[in-house]
């Protein structure tokens, strides 16, 4: 948590609160990936025509990564790691795609991509919460708070620059 009186137990909402997120994050991650995945040629194809070099690995990538970023965060294991790979696959859909299309979404825009990437930063920084792998292993005591939300926020902003550097070209 980031912030809460020690020997106080958090209140239902907010034991409630990073299983919404973990659902509603993991579940749309896992969806777009299973998308991706089922379609590997066309995506690949998509991936090509945007400006990626190597688009089947892109396309490939792409699955792996929302399928088990998105797995991770839906039953909150390696949260902050899983949080990272939602900023950074929505950081690179932000500039690959969505950024030169305005902020609305029913233009392209990036308010989508921007609102999964920081739901995902704010998971990473409350904690996967009660009820998760994270909790059931100790691991959520061990990166909490900010350091997961700043730690999260830039290891998935510089996994897309990285990304980006190396297959990114603007068509």
């Amino acid at each position: 948590m980031l912030s809460r009186p020690r020997g106080r137990r958090p209140d239902a909402p907010s034991r409630i609160a990073p299983l919404i997120l973990r659902g509603a994050i993991g579940g749309t991650l896992i969806a777009h990936g299973v998308k991706h995945a089922r379609s590997l040629t066309g995506t690949a194809g998509w991936f090509g025509s945007i400006g990626f070099a190597r688009p089947r690995l892109q396309a490939t990538a792409s699955a792996v990564v929302e399928v088990g970023a998105g797995a991770a965060l839906l039953v909150g294991a390696a949260t902050p790691v899983a949080a990272a790979a939602g900023i950074g696959t929505m950081a690179v859909a932000a500039r690959s795609v969505h950024v030169r299309n305005g902020f609305f979404i029913t233009a392209e825009g990036w308010e989508y991509v921007a609102n999964l990437a920081a739901a995902s930063a704010v998971l990473a920084g409350i904690g996967p919460g009660r009820w998760s792998v994270d909790h059931a292993l100790g691991w959520d005591r061990t990166l909490t708070g900010e350091r997961a939300l700043v730690g999260a926020t830039a290891l998935g902003l510089g996994a897309a620059a990285a990304q980006l550097a190396t297959f990114y070209r603007e068509p």
